[in-house]
């Protein structure tokens, strides 16, 4: 009897240590994460800058899978070029020997890949239309206090006024940040594809150009491929932003598929619509010369050294 409860005793401590040490081996299998907003991109690693680490490197692997909640329970997946400077993520991984995150799972929403898109596709404000817009809220400013000093009927416009130059000024200080950005790379190759009217098919003409392109990118260091597409201003606006938006789209595939151009090395196409046109539209020729796609080589200017 004494031997047998001894026995229990002994089994019972057996399963409460088994239990422990598979706990603490769960544990010790859960991943790293980390939070914060892509600013650089060198070929399969991109810079992901924390408020609590300062930058953290990530590296991007066959196996990462990037995704895109949409509601509770749905996610979907995405490749790896949306991830642009300027977006704000969510990476799950493990760190290696060099102290580099190698991403399992890289998340975020929708509006902030909206918002990084457009900053890539160059639909941020100038840094002309900046000092623009800063001399205009300094007028807006002295004409405020001079509406002060008016009727007592004006000073609640005047507030309101006041809070639409006080967003601007933030919009403007965000715009400054993520055009500076986009900034740090230098342009080692260019070729422009044109379109016919109404068109979003690849002339053959062109297909040569852009595996040359492909090929001397290849031989650069941490290189990213940049795809713009641009329509001229005939037809509706929204005819247009769908037109450059599949262009874009045509030869970023053909990039990946004919010219062997991995996804990592890819930023997410830019659909530019109407804007920076390059030739008059009153003419054929000028609406020739604004449909196209510009495809740029990249470097960073950290990576050339300069």
């Amino acid at each position: 009897m004494k031997n047998n409860i001894v026995r229990r005793v002994a089994i019972g401590a057996f399963l409460a240590f088994a239990t422990l040490f598979s706990l603490c081996g769960v544990a010790s299998a859960q991943s790293d994460k980390v939070k914060g907003v892509i600013n650089g991109r060198n070929g399969a690693t991109m810079t992901v800058q924390t408020q609590d680490s300062g930058n953290v490197t990530v590296v991007l692997t066959d196996s990462t899978q990037v995704e895109e909640p949409e509601g509770a329970f749905r996610k979907k997946h995405l490749s790896m070029a949306a991830l642009v400077p300027g977006l704000s993520i969510e990476v799950q991984g493990s760190y290696n020997d060099k102290n580099q995150m190698v991403a399992d799972k890289v998340t975020f929403h929708g509006s902030d890949l909206k918002t990084a898109q457009d900053i890539q596709a160059g639909l941020a404000p100038t840094e002309q239309q900046v000092q623009q817009s800063q001399q205009q809220i300094q007028a807006q400013q002295q004409l405020l206090q001079q509406q002060q000093a008016q009727l007592t009927a004006e000073q609640a416009a005047s507030a309101a006024h006041a809070a639409e130059i006080a967003a601007n000024k933030a919009n403007i200080a965000a715009a400054n940040k993520r055009f500076g950005e986009l900034g740090d790379y230098n342009i080692l190759g260019e070729v422009t594809v044109l379109f016919a009217n109404g068109k979003v098919t690849i002339d053959d003409q062109y297909k040569p150009q852009l595996l040359k392109l492909a090929q001397q990118a290849k031989g650069i260091t941490a290189y990213l491929i940049q795809v713009k597409g641009y329509a001229s201003k005939v037809g509706s606006a929204a005819l247009n932003q769908k037109l450059s938006t599949e262009r874009a789209e045509n030869v970023t595939n053909f990039l990946e598929q004919q010219g062997q151009i991995p996804l990592t090395n890819m930023l997410a196409p830019g659909a530019m619509g109407t804007s920076s046109q390059v030739a008059p539209d009153t003419s054929a020729e000028g609406q020739a010369e604004n449909r196209r796609v510009v495809v740029s080589i990249l470097q960073n200017k950290g990576v050339a050294g300069t």
